[in-house]
């Protein structure tokens, strides 16, 4: 009988199968366990793999996605955030996606710099690993949900997820105007189907379970992916660019 993390494998490999048509792509990476784990199964499955990182100068994502990737050895580049023409383009992008939704902004304008230096490399195609922390409890608020049992939880999924698909129409939108296609596998209605069917203990453990994701680790681990990447805990790409500080500053 095939183990939790032999079917899950399996599943994460045929949604990237149906959804990415092209063998050439980025993959938004801040060597985080999510992006880490989707960059090495694209590897394995023989994609050609370019690593895209960016934030601001000295910042976490930064410098964590160089540390990650001393053992990788992908193709990885790295575009730093120009702190003079940051409040303009974020302007520009607030006035396009005509919401005061603050984590949106946040992932739109992250990925904004992203599909710049995508399209820099000549990449129109750009893969992320977002899915992965709303179906596998990698949220905070799924440890505030904890102690209302399974219904509670199976709710704040929800929410985070119709949340979290929306968003990605309002980033595509921002990215096509660099004529690049952000595309997330994991956020596929066949994975997010099969992946509400793993029991909730293989995700978070307890109201106090400060890692979450477990499956998700474990998995990583079994795939060859560093160690300092899967026992990392959550920094959202916001915060680990360093964008959520220098917006606030600007407002």
């Amino acid at each position: 009988m095939e183990s939790i993390n032999q079917i899950l494998l399996e599943n994460i490999k045929n949604s990237i199968s149906e959804v990415v048509p092209k063998k050439k792509i980025g993959i938004a990476f801040s060597g985080g366990v999510d992006s880490t784990l989707v960059s090495k199964i694209c590897t394995d499955m023989g994609f050609d793999v370019v690593l895209l990182t960016i934030g601001f100068s000295e910042s976490h994502d930064i410098l964590f996605s160089k540390e990650v990737n001393q053992q990788l050895n992908y193709s990885h580049h790295i575009l730093e955030i120009d702190p003079e023409t940051f409040p303009e383009i974020t302007s520009n992008i607030h006035k396009v996606i005509a919401t005061d939704n603050l984590s949106w902004n946040e992932n739109c304008i992250a990925f904004h710099y992203v599909s710049k230096l995508a399209k820099s490399l000549n990449l129109d195609v750009v893969i992320t690993g977002n899915g992965i922390d709303e179906l596998f409890c990698g949220y905070n608020a799924y440890r505030e949900a904890f102690a209302g049992g399974q219904t509670k939880i199976n709710e704040v999924m929800d929410l985070k997820l119709e949340n979290e698909l929306k968003m990605m129409k309002a980033v595509n939108v921002i990215s096509s105007e660099f004529d690049v296609k952000i595309l997330q596998p994991l956020l596929s209605a066949k994975f997010i189907e099969y992946a509400k069917t793993i029991p909730v203990t293989e995700k978070i453990h307890s109201s106090d379970d400060l890692y979450r994701k477990h499956v998700i680790r474990k998995l990583a681990s079994d795939v060859g992916v560093p160690e300092i990447s899967c026992s990392k805990r959550k920094k959202a790409l916001q915060y680990g660019s360093k964008i959520h500080k220098s917006l606030l500053k600007t407002r």
